[in-house]
């Protein structure tokens, strides 16, 4: 029994593997076809190429490629133009330069050879590319073509020409695997303005042939005429005759005809009314039987039209109701599950809410306890820095007060001492300055006109006397201000008080007497 169980265990792990195996193999063939599978359009050939020595050609049909060992190379099969012009002049064969216009339609060969050469040529490349190799070619090829013809031959018989460079450009397109359905000749000129010159000629050599024609067909319609007028009179004298017999025994005829004709349509007349009262009977009885017909027909399609209505009602009652049913149960259940919806979103922005508030009020707490603490710090330090500064303000008015005091008192003292004399030079020491204030005025003025004052003296000398006056009389108010005279002190340096070396000081309460005779 082991030994059974051990075979089926090995045969099972076997199929097993082998099954693994087996859908790996299928999928990576569905990989490997999904990633090659190329479609030609039938415009194109796809050429698939890396293992065969001859590759596949596909146009108009799809097929796989190996990823990584195969390629696809893409060739244009459509019609193509090309543009052929002379760019330079070309002697014909009677050495006449010309230029012509072709256009040639041109496409690659379907056949697998001419594919192959294509290939090989214009693989991978765009209409446009393709002409523009061509082109060179093709011109070669009508260039030559023109040296073999004249040029009234290039005019004349373009098809020909055409045809002849067909002929020539095949051979070399061929090796190239290219195809020339058409080409056409569109324009020829020449240098020299030959091909009007030869129009000209043609025009004058008809323009000289239509003259002699017409002069002749002139002639041989004026005999024409003549003989046409001739035969005419002869024609319409017979003729006339000829009506005037004709017309004597019509007018017999007609009065026979005539009689026999009225004959019989009496008898038709009577025949017709009786036939004709037949006919209604007929259709009477028939336009009874169709109207009897139609109210039947009428009847019976009416019925059927109210059973089809009364179904056609059934259904749509039924499957509006049934609609309607469908709809309320939809909009039951939309609304049962919006409202649980609203219910679980009141909830949780409840929930948020309160959570938000709760945050919030710890941040407010927070925020008043701090501010709180700012605002004592605050004011702790403006009540420092105003007692401080109240202090110092204090010191330093006390201390400028006990300055000032003592200032004043020796100011006081200082003044106690001073006397006269020192009065007096402080006066003299401030002469100067004064002088200088004095004269200041005069030092503004920038021009004056001076005139004479008819006394014997001049306007200029009475300027400058006005400078000792006004010293005088500053000197009689610092005076009678100070109670010092000036003069006196003045006089000490005239030639008696250097001689007798006495100056006498005297104002108000002081008397200074200076002796220098022994110094």
């Amino acid at each position: 029994m082991w030994h059974i169980k051990c075979s089926e265990r090995m045969m099972n792990m076997l199929f097993d593997t082998t099954t693994i195996l087996i859908a790996a193999v299928v999928v990576i063939a569905i990989i490997v076809i999904a990633a090659g599978y190329v479609k030609a359009p039938p415009d194109r050939a796809f050429i698939i190429s890396g293992i065969r020595r001859k590759p596949r050609i596909l146009i108009g049909r799809a097929g796989v490629k190996l990823p990584f060992f195969e390629r696809v190379d893409k060739l244009y099969l459509g019609q193509m133009t090309v543009d052929i012009k002379t760019e330079q002049s070309v002697p014909t064969n009677d050495f006449i330069n010309v230029n012509v216009d072709a256009v040639a339609k041109v496409r690659i060969g379907t056949t697998p050879e001419a594919i192959q050469l294509a290939a090989k040529n214009f693989l991978n490349k765009d209409p446009e590319m393709i002409t523009m190799d061509l082109q060179d070619s093709l011109q070669g090829n009508m260039r030559e073509i023109i040296g073999t013809l004249a040029l009234k031959t290039i005019n004349t018989d373009r098809d020909s020409f055409s045809d002849q460079v067909m002929e020539k450009a095949s051979k070399d397109m061929n090796k190239l695997g290219i195809e020339i359905l058409s080409c056409n000749i569109q324009n020829v000129t020449d240098e020299n303005g030959l091909i009007s010159d030869l129009g000209m000629d043609n025009t004058a050599k008809i323009k000289k042939d239509a003259a002699i024609a017409k002069a002749q067909a002139d002639r041989d319609v004026a005999i024409a005429k003549a003989e046409a007028d001739k035969a005419a009179n002869d024609a319409r004298v017979l003729a006339q005759t000829e009506i005037a017999e004709k017309n004597n025994a019509l007018a017999i005829k007609q009065a026979e005809l005539k009689k026999e004709a009225d004959t019989a349509s009496a008898v038709a007349d009577a025949a017709y009314e009786i036939q004709q009262q037949e006919q209604q009977k007929s259709i009477q009885t028939a336009t009874v039987n169709a109207q009897i017909a139609k109210a039947e027909r009428e009847a019976e399609l009416k019925q059927k039209e109210v059973v089809v209505k009364q179904q056609q009602l059934a259904a749509e009652i039924e499957k509006q109701a049934d609609a309607e049913k469908y709809q309320a149960e939809k909009k039951a259940e939309a609304e049962l599950v919006q409202r649980q919806k609203k219910a679980e979103a009141a909830k949780y922005e409840q929930e948020r809410e309160a959570d938000a508030k709760k945050a919030q009020a710890e941040a407010q707490k927070f925020a008043a306890e701090q501010e709180a603490a700012g605002i004592k710090a605050k004011y702790d330090a403006e009540a420092a820095g105003i007692a401080a500064k109240g202090k110092a303000e204090a010191e330093a008015i006390k201390a400028k007060g006990i300055a000032e005091a003592e200032a004043m008192e020796k100011k006081a003292e200082a003044y106690k001492k001073y006397n006269g004399a020192a009065m007096a030079e402080m006066m003299i020491k401030i002469m100067p300055q004064m002088a200088a204030e004095i004269a200041k005025p005069l030092s503004q003025i920038d021009k004056i006109n001076i005139y004479g004052t008819g006394d014997g003296t001049n306007g200029a000398s009475q300027i400058s006397g006005n400078m000792p006056i006004v010293m005088k009389q500053v000197f009689d108010t610092m005076s009678e201000a100070t109670g010092v005279d000036f003069t006196e002190i003045m006089k000490a340096g005239t030639y008696d008080a250097k001689v007798n070396k006495n100056i006498n000081l005297s104002g108000d309460g002081v008397s200074v007497n200076i002796d220098k005779t022994n110094k």
